[in-house]
């Protein structure tokens, strides 16, 4: 099991340092880390883990499907959240993608509150000394009326990190 963790830790770390990057996570690495596991718990457990492993595929795949086809989160993250479950199963799992979806929530609040209209004028007469915020505030606002976004990796990997130390 020791294994089983360190696998799925270096698969987070590696696909937040893609999210944050470039706001992709690689086929190649999602897929690898998904065979991976099924393999390795194929082999190691062999048909019940293998039943366990693609049990945690399921579970990691199926609800994150619908909250991309809302438009909530991209299919790299549906991917990673299907590898995640074939190396941590369908409880940890699902633990990690309620935590997620949680954290994603509070940074969710975190922007709206700092990219309001009001807050951005406060910080352009407080801070432009100090900063240069107003090249700054500029480019938020811009994003703000985009619809701005953020790596999902953020939220998953924090949440990733409370199911594993409470439990």
């Amino acid at each position: 099991m020791l294994f089983a963790g360190g696998a799925a830790g270096v698969l987070l770390v590696m696909a937040l340092w893609f999210d944050v990057k470039s706001m992709r996570i690689p086929n190649v690495l999602t897929a690898t880390a998904a065979v991976c596991a099924w393999l390795y718990y194929g082999i190691s457990g062999g048909l019940p883990g293998l039943g366990t492993t693609l049990a945690g595929t399921a579970a990691g795949l199926v609800p994150m499907l619908f909250l991309y086809i809302m438009r909530g989160i991209g299919a790299g993250d549906v991917k990673l959240f299907g590898a995640l479950g074939a190396w941590v199963g369908p409880l940890p799992v699902l633990q990690i993608m309620v935590h997620s979806i949680l954290f994603a929530g509070l940074i969710g609040i975190v922007l709206l509150i700092v990219h309001r209209p009001f807050f951005m004028r406060v910080i352009n007469v407080l801070l432009p000394p100090l900063l240069r915020i107003n090249e700054m505030s500029a480019g938020l606002n811009q994003a703000w009326k985009q619809g701005l976004k953020f790596p999902f990796m953020l939220a998953v990997a924090p949440g990733a990190a409370a199911v594993w130390y409470f439990s």
